[in-house]
């Protein structure tokens, strides 16, 4: 037992130090809402299960101090980095968000959204919570789970850190997330542009009358109205992106 328990206290520590990070950071499993608590219980918990079954590929403990410091470090790394990679993916909702806030007359309605972690659009907040929400009914986070144990695989314990890859894959979400988040805030392009234009031309041929102090209130009931038609469907195009790059972080079959 005295050269065992070290020995196994170590190959947890490795599988702690890099799922502890993700969940720390992944969305839905790492809010901020989140008591810090039950999140080390839930990265306890779903370490000890991936321990089991990765075991036998983890690495022997290196007889250097500094070998072994550099092993963690290096793990905690691939942990906060793939946690990041996927929580950039609400960054297309933080996006339409502010879209949508700008052009129905609510970017000044500002609350705390824990996705950003500082204020945003009321909007962008709304968005946020409701994809957390999203994300625990149609078990996507079982996705997020699977993504953990296949890390395994594509980022081998003790093997090179690839900048490169994770590079690349911080870029395409970046640009797929900012894409996503105007396409699904599109309808509310096309609507503010078609309002303004509308409005200035009702200044230009009513000067003495106050056309945008008047049509505030109705910018933003037409505003409500559209997001009550547009809200399911793009949920719904969010959702898919998301499981489509959560799939990246899957090995095939």
């Amino acid at each position: 037992m005295v050269d065992v328990l070290p020995v196994e206290a170590f190959a947890f520590l490795l599988v702690f130090a890099r799922l502890g990070a993700m969940i720390m950071i992944l969305p839905a499993l790492g809010e901020t809402g989140v008591p810090p608590r039950i999140r080390l219980a839930l990265a306890l918990s779903v370490s000890f299960l991936i321990y089991t079954v990765v075991r036998t590929s983890l690495p022997p403990m290196p007889a250097s101090p500094f070998r072994l410091g550099i092993m963690l470090v290096f793990e905690i790394l691939i942990g906060i980095m793939i946690g990041a990679s996927i929580r950039l993916l609400l960054s297309a909702l933080h996006t339409a968000g502010t879209i949508i806030a700008m052009e129905s007359g609510l970017a000044l309605a500002q609350a705390f959204d824990p996705a950003q972690g500082a204020q945003s659009a009321l909007m962008s907040t709304f968005l946020t919570l409701m994809a957390v929400v999203l994300i625990f009914i149609t078990n996507m986070h079982h996705m997020m789970i699977s993504a953990m144990y296949d890390s395994y695989t594509l980022f081998p314990v003790g093997g090179d850190l690839k900048m490169n890859d994770f590079a690349e894959i911080v870029i395409n979400t970046v640009a797929n997330s900012f894409l996503i988040g105007v396409q699904i805030a599109s309808p509310f392009i096309v609507y503010g542009l078609v309002f303004n234009i509308g409005l200035g031309i009702l200044a230009r041929l009513m000067p003495q009358l106050q056309v945008f102090f008047i049509a505030m209130p109705l910018n933003i009931m037409a505003g409500f109205l559209i997001l009550g038609i547009v809200l399911a469907a793009g949920m719904n195009w969010f959702l898919q992106h998301m499981e489509s790059s959560l799939a990246a972080f899957l090995v095939p079959g």
